[in-house]
């Protein structure tokens, strides 16, 4: 059965992630998150309708009435349930390749749920799905026990209605539109990339709205070309686009667009951390970044840490995932965090990482600061090299990256204190990501490669040391 990662369940569609199982997990999530009333947004995936409909019609069979927002931005789906008070879902693999697929919940109130709530829906997932009957949806006389939960399934005018919502993108867009208070970015022109995804139905409108001057790419999804070759993990073709248009700068969602890159006018990268950067200093500037401090990740490169360090900025750092981002920035009070990916959450405007609200926000700082988005982001931080490759496993092993301490400090003592490394597990897949940073790029090779090779004889030798398992070298 799959697992909660960082961010929901995700897996390959119709085999991982099955239309028995996005059922069930629908039921689960009416028992444990409660309520009457949950919305459910997908992306452009062709699976997104199959599985859509089986998560909803295990919210209907629960009880609880279901609005269909359609292919929308995951913000979006957060939007609703903050606006409305309700749990609500998104049916999406965010970056990942078209046939994957995958399920994230919020809590009412639009937010990421806790250790804790994914727990307790794991166990009655696995509850659930132990009952091969009320999977596979066998009929059953009114009042008659459910199997799976030791309790009477509703009948007649208890099961939920399952509507299509008209106009959903309304609030959501005029919510980003606001948070200018009025300001425009009139006067840049922007090349942006939707990912074939769900910014295509939302983002070139609102930044039209706001007086940007947009050409927009790879906005014609087709349930299959989502991801592919384009949006924030492939920015070759919108870089291309920006220098050929001689266009001021390029914004790239991923197929959900809750996460956001730029490209500067000659078509470099401008990616998360910048972002961040570029909106702490100027938000410390004015005097409006709370406590003066900014919450980021254990991948957050070391440039972004000592440029804040260097105007007076302190750093909170979590572990990995935009929801551990959140909750740091909720207990703190603080008001900026987010990851290198590209996720960045504003909690006084947003309830979750918002990738138009955040090109929103970021290409306000360029207008006020009346400068090109390539100067902001140099003077910002420098960003040292930084070097990430995955290990694929087929299982992880728990203990690895323990085992690997050896390893990782004698790098870590050859880079001297100039660099650092970082090993984690995945949060959503069956990975190994090994991450070094140095003074120079070919150092930064060199450390990742040593630790690659220990991290393939580690799994090659098995579970603590001893044999792996069969088929598991």
């Amino acid at each position: 059965m799959l697992k909660f990662g960082t961010d929901g369940v995700r897996g390959l569609a119709n085999a991982e992630l099955t239309p028995e199982l996005a059922m069930a997990l629908g039921r689960a999530a009416a028992r444990v998150l409660g309520g009457d009333h949950v919305a459910v947004g997908r992306d452009t995936r062709r699976s997104g309708p199959l599985l859509e409909a089986a998560l909803a019609a295990g919210l209907a069979s629960e009880g609880v009435d279901v609005t269909l927002l359609g292919v929308v931005p995951t913000p979006e789906v957060a939007w609703w349930s903050a606006a409305h008070t309700a749990p609500a879902a998104m049916v999406s693999a965010s970056h990942n390749p078209f046939g994957d697929n995958g399920i994230k919940l919020f809590a009412p109130g639009g937010r990421k749920l806790t250790d804790e709530v994914e727990g307790r829906l794991e166990a009655e997932l696995a509850r659930l799905t132990g009952g091969a009957a009320a999977v596979a949806g066998a009929a059953a006389p009114a009042g008659a026990p459910d199997p799976a939960a030791g309790r009477a399934v509703p009948t007649g005018e208890g099961v939920g209605r399952v509507v299509a919502a008209t106009g959903a993108d309304d609030g959501y867009a005029a919510a980003v539109v606001a948070s200018l208070a009025g300001r425009r970015l009139a006067g840049l022109t922007a090349v942006v990339d939707c990912a074939n995804g769900s910014a295509s139905a939302v983002a070139p409108g609102v930044l039209r709205d706001l007086g940007l001057d947009v050409v927009v790419v790879h906005d014609r999804p087709d349930g299959s070309n989502i991801n592919d070759g384009c949006g924030s993990t492939h920015t070759g073709d919108l870089a291309r686009a920006v220098v050929e248009r001689g266009a001021d700068l390029g914004v790239a969602f991923d197929g959900d667009a809750d996460r956001v890159l730029l490209v500067d006018a000659a078509g470099e990268l401008v990616d998360g951390d910048q972002i961040i950067a570029l909106c702490a200093i100027d938000r410390h500037e004015r005097g409006v970044l709370t406590d003066d401090s900014v919450v980021v990740t254990v991948m957050t490169n070391l440039g972004f840490r000592l440029a804040m360090e260097k105007r007076g900025i302190k750093v909170v750092e979590t572990r990995v995932g935009d929801r551990y981002v959140l909750e740091a920035l909720e207990s703190g009070g603080l008001s900026l965090g987010g990851e290198q990916s590209g996720h960045v959450i504003f909690p006084e405007l947003a309830t979750t990482g918002d990738g138009l609200l955040t090109a929103v926000q970021a290409l306000d700082v360029v207008v006020r600061a009346g400068r090109p988005l390539a100067d902001l982001a140099a003077d910002a931080m420098t960003r040292l090299p930084q070097v990430l490759r995955n290990v694929r496993v087929a299982e992880l092993d728990p203990g690895l990256v323990g085992r690997l301490a050896p390893d990782i400090a004698a790098v870590e003592g050859r880079l001297g204190g100039e660099g650092r490394v970082l090993v984690r597990a995945s949060g959503t897949e069956p990975l190994v990501r090994v991450m070094a940073e140095a003074p120079t790029a070919a150092e930064a090779e060199a450390a990742v490669d040593e630790l690659v090779r220990a991290v393939e004889a580690l799994v090659a030798a098995g579970p603590a040391g001893g044999p792996a398992p069969p088929g598991r070298s």
